[in-house]
C-alpha cells in the first residue's frame, strides 16, 4: 500500500462537500501545497469556493496558492489517475457516508486513502463491510479547521497503521497539529475531553451554582486560559501530581456521572434554542452581534496562532 509523502506539494487530494467545513478543509490542504478539487452539487458554493480559500490564506501571504483549489459538480467530474487523499465533509448522517464511500470505491484508485471528517461516526461503522476498509481512516478537523490547529487522525480496528501514520506526517507538512487515535471509541479523543467539560459545566447550571456567563468565564480566564500554555497533562506537572491527586480524590464522588443531557440543555434544544443558527441559545443572537461574535472569536484564534507560531509544524512557503 502506497503511504502518503510528508511533503504535501502538488499531491492531489480531494474534498467531497464544499459547506463550512469543507471549504477551510480546503485552505488546509492548499496551505501546505496540495492541489485540491472540491466536489459540491451547489453551483453556489462552487462559484464562491477560491474566493474563500483565497481569503483564508492571505494572512499567511499564501494567497496565490488559493490558484490550487478547483470545483466539480460531482465524482465522475474528477480526473481520478492521481488523487493520493479523498477527505469527506457531508453532513452527518451515516448512511450518506456509507454510500458515499461505496461510490468511491468505484472512483478512487487503490492507493487512495480515504479518510472521513465525522465528528460522531467510528470509522469503523462508515467502513462496515467495504473492501477499502484497510485505507479508511478518521481526519476529523474541528471548526474553523484553518484556524483551530488541531486535527485527529483515527485508526479503525482495520485501518493500517503505517497509513495513518502517514496521514499524521502529511498533515503536518499542511502545518496542522496532527494526534493519533488509537482506538475507534465514539468522539475519539478531544471530543470525548470537551464533553466531559461541559457535562460537569452543565450540571453545575441545573444545579443553581452558577450561571452560563460565570461557567464561560471560569473557563476562558482560568485554568482554560492556562491550556493555551500546557494541557491538562503537563499542567499537572508544574502545579505538583501530589496535590491534584488529592483534588481528585475529593471531588470526584461528587462530579456529575450522568448518562443524559443537562436538564438546561435539554429544555434549550426542545424550544428550539439551538444556538447562533436559530438566532437564540444560552445566549441572544440577533444578526448584528452574531456577527460581530464571529469576527471576535475568529480574530481571537487568530492571535492565538500568532502566539504558538514558533510550536507549529512550520510550512513550506518557497513555492
Amino acid at each position: 500500500m502506497n503511504l502518503l509523502p510528508a511533503h504535501p506539494k502538488n499531491v492531489h487530494a480531494v474534498i467531497v462537500g464544499g459547506g463550512t467545513m469543507g471549504a477551510d478543509v480546503a485552505v488546509v490542504l492548499a496551505r501546505g501545497g496540495c492541489r485540491v478539487t472540491v466536489i459540491d452539487p451547489s453551483e453556489a458554493k462552487r462559484a464562491q469556493l477560491q474566493a474563500h480559500v483565497r481569503q483564508g490564506l492571505t494572512p499567511l501571504g499564501l494567497e496565490r496558492r488559493a490558484d490550487l483549489v478547483t470545483a466539480m459538480p460531482a465524482l465522475p467530474s474528477v480526473a481520478w489517475g492521481d488523487v493520493a487523499l479523498v477527505v469527506e465533509c457531508i453532513p452527518e448522517n451515516l448512511p450518506m457516508k456509507q454510500q458515499l464511500f461505496a461510490e468511491l470505491m468505484n472512483h478512487a484508485p487503490a492507493f487512495t486513502v480515504l479518510a472521513s471528517n465525522s465528528s460522531s461516526f467510528p470509522i469503523s461503522a462508515i467502513a462496515q463491510g467495504l473492501d477499502t476498509r484497510e485505507r479508511m481512516l478518521g481526519l476529523h478537523f474541528f471548526m474553523p479547521a484553518h484556524l483551530v490547529p488541531l486535527v485527529e487522525v483515527v485508526r479503525g480496528p482495520d485501518s493500517d497503521p503505517e497509513l495513518a501514520d502517514s496521514l499524521c506526517a502529511f498533515m503536518r507538512g499542511c502545518g496542522s497539529v496532527p494526534v493519533l487515535v488509537r482506538k475507534d471509541k465514539p468522539g475519539f479523543l478531544a471530543n470525548r475531553l470537551q464533553h466531559a467539560l461541559a457535562r460537569e459545566a452543565f450540571a453545575m447550571i441545573d444545579e443553581g451554582i452558577a450561571t452560563p456567563e460565570d461557567v464561560d468565564a471560569a473557563v476562558r480566564f482560568g485554568f482554560g486560559f492556562r491550556y493555551l500554555a500546557a494541557g491538562p497533562v503537563l499542567q499537572r506537572d508544574h502545579a505538583g501530581l501530589d496535590v491534584h491527586c488529592a483534588a481528585a480524590a475529593t471531588m470526584y464522588p461528587s462530579l456529575s456521572s450522568t448518562t443524559e443531557p443537562a436538564r438546561v440543555l435539554q429544555a434549550h434544544v426542545d424550544a428550539g434554542r439551538l444556538g447562533m443558527k436559530t438566532g437564540a441559545g444560552f445566549y441572544e443572537w440577533p444578526e448584528a452581534r452574531r456577527l460581530a461574535e464571529r469576527a471576535r472569536y475568529d480574530r481571537l484564534l487568530q492571535q492565538g496562532l500568532d502566539l504558538l507560531a514558533d510550536e507549529l509544524p512550520p510550512l513550506d512557503t518557497t513555492f
